[in-house]
């Protein structure tokens, strides 16, 4: 093996799947695999996954990579996942339930007692995290799991980046990436508040929560013998923390300047920037202390159905196209889609279908179409779609700018990237220049970023990030489109002010 490169793994365990890339400690894909697994909806604004489903998924397709791969050459690995996706798990890390996703809505209770809580603290804490809290988050639902009685003495409560890391390594950790994004954790008060714990009703949170809390780019630890057998991996491979897949992703776009936007568009949108200094606003999440870098800040703003949208317009007007056929379809709506005009010729919907992160935090808004007519199509539905999403990323970036943050580059990742009516719309709706990469899955590249890091390979994440990066498709903004979106954009805003009340008296429990 002498002269040959070293490889690192980076693994994304996403919304709808895993994906899986094999790269050289300076950036080259040598090989990338991916394997879905099932999400189940068993009530109304809930979503569960069986975390057997992850490992199996896991193994599945690091053996797939055994056929093509030398997989003694990977020195280390790193790992990313969804954020608040919460599992309850006994001590030998076997999980009691299913996993209650990110997007899963059972702790809205939880979280309107907390951000109405009135004790200093709750206040002081909340200011860390845009005022409030989300019911997608940690926080929430261990509230949650504790006041339903699901928790017993013993028992973690934990998420889908700590389990993943745990049957790699045999050790409960979290990522200070998650913990000062999604679990109240903040630096500047010496992490965890016990008196905002005691306050909301959790006093008792370290019971059930790892106790060491480690900075993206730490050791977790080694390969155990039952990893590296169900894995193919040598045993006492070193684990290096990752943290949220969105967040990752900002490395693996090399988003690591102020004023750089990282837009990850998958299931959802998430909008990320870092700050030099701690920047608040009501209508963003943050400021997050060394989320991802450290000496720096990260500020955060989110759409929850955008991808997801594009999923049920295939599902509902499709249902009869075999999976294997839904390319050709999608290739039609997007040929049909580009010859309509900007505005969808009068059709504008909003894209709140499974709530509002970002200004709005509202978690009971529903989505809606206005200006149907019988002459427009399911085309001008489709893309409607595209032009909604791109209105809601659009409103989140003046809500940047209100910050005086200004954005004047925005690095695009993600599945949504592939398609580029969608790109070329975001790119006329927010009038910026919008870049995209060669590698689309920039979670897996920002693990292996942070691998490669961790073997010593760069002085810094930094560092990494800027060296193992690469170019790709620039979209700049057509000014007569551009100028139509405005219209449309206003009509879009002026929507959520006329129909939230409407959707809150629409609300199923």
């Amino acid at each position: 093996m002498s002269g040959e490169k070293s490889y690192v793994l980076g693994i994304d365990f996403g919304t709808q799947g895993l994906k899986t890339g094999i790269f050289t400690t300076d950036g080259t894909l040598i090989w990338k695999g991916e394997h879905s697994y099932p999400t189940a909806y068993p009530h109304v604004g809930r979503a569960e996954q069986d975390p057997s489903a992850w490992w199996h998924a896991l193994g599945s397709v690091l053996r797939e990579a055994a056929h093509g791969v030398d997989l003694s050459r990977i020195e280390g690995v790193s790992v990313c996942a969804t954020s608040s996706t919460v599992l309850v798990a006994n001590e030998q890390g076997v999980p009691v339930s299913p996993a209650i996703m990110w997007m899963d809505k059972r702790a809205v209770a939880q979280t309107e007692s907390i951000n109405h809580n009135s004790d200093p603290e709750v206040k002081e804490v909340l200011r860390f995290s845009g005022g409030k809290v989300s019911e997608e988050w940690m926080v929430a639902k261990t509230l949650y799991l504790k006041q339903t009685g699901k928790l017993r003495p013993g028992m973690k409560v934990v998420e889908q980046l700590d389990w993943i890391n745990f049957k790699l390594t045999g050790n409960w950790t979290a990522s200070q990436c998650n913990a000062v994004c999604k679990w109240n954790y903040v630096i500047e008060k010496g992490g965890f508040s016990p008196a905002f714990f005691a306050a909301i009703g959790l006093p008792d949170y370290q019971a059930y929560w790892p106790e060491n809390i480690i900075p993206v780019g730490g050791v977790v630890g080694r390969f155990t013998a039952e990893a590296a057998g169900h894995l193919g991996l040598a045993e006492g491979t070193p684990v290096f923390q990752g943290g949220i897949d969105a967040h990752i992703g900002m490395l693996g776009v090399g988003a690591v300047e102020t004023g750089i936007m990282s837009l990850v568009m998958g299931t959802s949108f998430v909008h990320l920037v870092h700050a030099e200094s701690p920047v608040f606003h009501p209508g963003l999440w943050g400021p997050y202390e060394d989320a991802i870098l450290p000496h720096s800040w990260l500020i955060e703003g989110g759409q929850l159905s955008c991808g997801s949208l594009t999923t049920w317009f295939l599902q509902q007007f499709y249902p009869h196209v075999p999976a294997d056929q839904l390319g050709s379809v999608y290739a039609e709506l997007l040929a049909e889609a580009e010859k309509l005009p900007a505005g969808s010729e009068g059709l504008v919907m909003m894209d709140s279908w499974q709530g509002n992160r970002t200004p709005y935090r509202n978690p009971v808004a529903t989505g809606a179409v206005v200006g149907l007519t019988l002459a427009h199509t399911r085309y001008h539905i489709f893309r409607a779609i595209l032009e909604a999403t791109a209105y809601g990323t659009k409103n989140i970036i003046q809500t940047f700018e209100q910050t005086k943050l200004p954005i004047h580059r925005i690095i695009a990742c993600g599945g949504g990237t592939k398609n580029a009516l969608w790109m070329q719309i975001l790119s006329d709706v927010t009038g910026l220049v919008i870049e995209t990469l060669e590698e689309t899955e920039a979670g897996i590249k920002g693990c292996a970023i942070i691998a490669a890091n961790g073997l010593g390979h760069f002085p810094s994440l930094k560092a990494a990030a800027q060296a193992m990066g690469e170019g790709g498709r620039v979209y700049t903004p057509q000014t007569d489109k551009q100028q139509a979106y405005e219209k449309y954009f206003a009509i879009y805003l002026d929507l959520h002010e006329k129909l939230f009340p409407v959707m809150n008296e629409l609300t199923v429990n």
